[in-house]
């Protein structure tokens, strides 16, 4: 391995997902292996077939991996699974994940055994995760929290009075499920803006003619976990104030405290700005402050500015080999895809307060985000619950028609 490949594999680490890139590289070898020409007497069925099998396999043996960390886990001591030693990184599991009926399921759709000259993706494995997730969790789910912005509607945009989203989120709050949109938009205790954002959804719920006990099981967080709201049985949101849900623990900070963090980010996307010679705005908010470009931004702009208002913040705290979530004050600073923002708490903490609120453990939590790679703010969630990694709306769409598939219509 030559220098320059550690250099450019360090320079890239904040784009990739271990697991599913230890997913791809074992799923490379049977590729490489057998997707030559098929010999004379074998037919494309029949190779595609034992191609299948070879898949199938390796993930049977990763979702014993899995098991086993479980356990190890259970037992206090994850980093000596053997999937720890192979993947240092690796998180909980909350659940089983049943990757090769998974994969099974998706195969029998997508035909991913069938390639010759594209091996198994990276977008392959993510989708196959969530299948395995969303089969596990099924039986048990409680709670399910989305991300908001190219989650449930488009980035920047509303949630439309036509999305497929709306029955499918009728039918969970109908199966008493409930329905949590968790996001970095930050209104204050302003419902109005939300309800704007939600307008299509909350005029689906009124049509559908809900229940208020229905109605009261759909909660939205906004600031990632400082402003809550709760739907009422006239379909508006109503803001809940701190004093009336236990979030102390959660949320221990004082206002001069989160000034300070703020006075340190503003600082540092206002240098980020000065030598990348970027043309924005940086907006400062109660409990946030992001930089909004005049004109498009790349991508490693973005991630450029959300990494380094990460290491200042964590290096303000004394602690720069921490994670934002490990810190006095937890933060997330993240590439939005458009702008950079950096918040006080995140995802985290507004799943931990919902599934206190609700009394829904981690194994019955389900959250649906896009952002989880390092400079996302959806990536935090993983320690306290379960996560489908999405990038479209549609695909939430996808996922959310799975579960219904998978849930008794006896529920509803």
């Amino acid at each position: 391995m030559t220098s320059q490949y550690r250099v450019n594999y360090h320079l890239r680490a904040h784009k990739r997902d271990n697991l599913i890139e230890f997913i791809k590289g074992m799923l490379l070898t049977p590729f490489v292996l057998h997707s030559q020409p098929e010999a004379p007497a074998s037919t494309p069925e029949a190779e595609q077939s034992a191609n299948a099998e070879r898949y199938a396999g390796i993930f049977g043996s990763i979702e014993a991996l899995i098991d086993e960390h479980r356990d190890f886990t259970q037992s206090g001591i994850p980093t000596h699974s053997r999937l720890a030693k192979l993947v240092p990184t690796v998180g909980t599991f909350f659940t089983r994940l049943p990757l090769e009926r998974a994969f099974r399921h998706i195969n029998h759709t997508n035909k991913i055994s069938a390639r010759k000259h594209v091996p198994p993706s990276f977008n392959d494995i993510r989708r196959i995760l969530n299948m395995a997730q969303v089969m596990a969790i099924a039986p048990e789910l409680q709670l399910v929290t989305f991300d908001g912005d190219m989650t449930l509607y488009a980035d920047g945009q509303n949630f439309e009075d036509d999305s497929a989203l709306t029955t499918l989120l009728i039918g969970l709050l109908r199966r008493r499920i409930n329905v949590a949109i968790v996001t970095a938009a930050g209104y204050g205790a302003d419902a109005g803006r939300y309800e704007l954002r939600l307008s299509g959804l909350l005029r689906g719920f009124a049509a559908a003619a809900l229940s208020a006990d229905q109605v009261s099981r759909f909660f939205v967080l906004g600031g990632e976990c400082n402003f809550m709201f709760r739907c009422r049985a006239d379909y508006h949101l109503e803001f809940i104030d701190d004093s009336e849900y236990a979030s102390s623990a959660l949320r221990a900070w004082t206002d001069v405290q989160v000034q300070q963090l703020l006075d340190v980010a503003e600082a540092e996307l206002a240098d980020c700005v000065q030598r990348m010679g970027i043309n924005a705005q940086i907006l400062r908010k109660p409990r946030a402050v992001g930089l909004v470009p005049q004109e498009e931004l790349t991508r490693e702009q973005l991630d450029e500015c959300a990494l380094s208002s990460q290491l200042a913040l964590l290096k303000f705290q004394g602690s720069p080999k921490s994670q934002p979530c490990d810190v006095p004050i937890p933060f997330c600073a993240f590439n939005g895809g458009s702008d950079c923002w950096v918040d006080i708490g995140n995802k985290l903490i507004g799943v931990r307060i919902l599934q206190e609120l609700i009394g829904s453990p981690p194994n019955a939590t389900l959250h649906v985000g896009d952002q989880f790679l390092s400079t996302g703010n959806d990536i935090s969630t993983r320690a306290a619950c379960c996560t489908c990694w999405i990038i479209s709306p549609h695909e939430t769409q996808n996922i959310l028609t799975e579960l219904e598939t998978i849930l008794s219509p006896s529920d509803l």
